[in-house]
């Protein structure tokens, strides 16, 4: 890509809720469902307000979605085309304006849609997109993600920690950033007088991704019979 073309090359900016919750839905569903993609307004609405795989909760109407679409085409992150029977219909344009390959699309994909998570969280939910094979795999392609300042750590290193996309408009993210003081600063008044035990903190957190897995199976499942 030459100086020029680089320059014209549209730039990732911050996006409204709905906007990110659009763009999210166009990706997953070219992965998920690639008989029922490009995707109307009907299957936009549809996919956005699913109960399975979305965090939070979202009742988008007609008006919601066009306004959501013309946002992604302004700043060239999704197109309208024509499909079969005059309907239109609209596709992402991520890998181009994001620059992400398809396992950064998966996990770019699972942020806007759920929200910030751990790797253990993304390594499962992302795979549904893209198999990524290990907790390592999955925190090199978020690594690179940072690089590319579409990704970045929510608190401290070590097990837990959290990642968000940062397409998010600055007065979400200081609520964002609000939310994790009040819940940092709430922490220590629920710990008990002693310290549990190394083993027994492990055990726990292995027994929580062992319920946060089925529970992400049971989504797929609901996903699959919503799509």
């Amino acid at each position: 890509m030459n100086e020029d073309a680089a320059q014209d090359k549209p730039k990732p900016v911050p996006l409204s809720r709905d906007a990110r919750r659009v763009l999210g839905v166009l990706v997953e569903k070219a992965k998920t469902t690639p008989d029922s993609y490009p995707l109307s307004v009907s299957g936009l609405i549809s996919g956005s307000n699913q109960k399975s795989n979305r965090s939070p909760q979202l009742q988008l109407d007609e008006d919601d979605v066009l306004t959501a679409l013309d946002e992604l085409k302004q700043v060239g992150a999704a197109r309208e085309i024509q499909g079969s029977g005059r309907v239109t219909k609209y596709r992402h344009a991520a890998y181009e304006w994001l620059d992400v390959d398809s396992p950064g699309a998966a996990i770019m994909t699972e942020l806007l849609l759920r929200g910030p998570q751990t790797l253990g969280e993304i390594r499962t939910r992302a795979s549904r997109m893209y198999a990524l094979d290990d907790l390592n795999v999955t925190q090199q392609i978020v690594e690179q993600l940072i690089e590319k300042d579409l990704v970045e750590p929510l608190t401290p290193p070590g097990r837990g920690q959290t990642f968000s996309h940062k397409l998010y408009p600055p007065e979400e993210r200081q609520y964002l950033e609000a939310k994790l003081e009040k819940q940092a600063a709430a922490a220590p008044s629920k710990s008990a007088p002693t310290k549990p035990s190394t083993t027994a903190v492990d055990a726990l957190i292995a027994r929580l991704e062992t319920v946060n897995e089925r529970i992400d199976a049971l989504e797929k499942r609901l996903d699959e019979l919503e799509s």
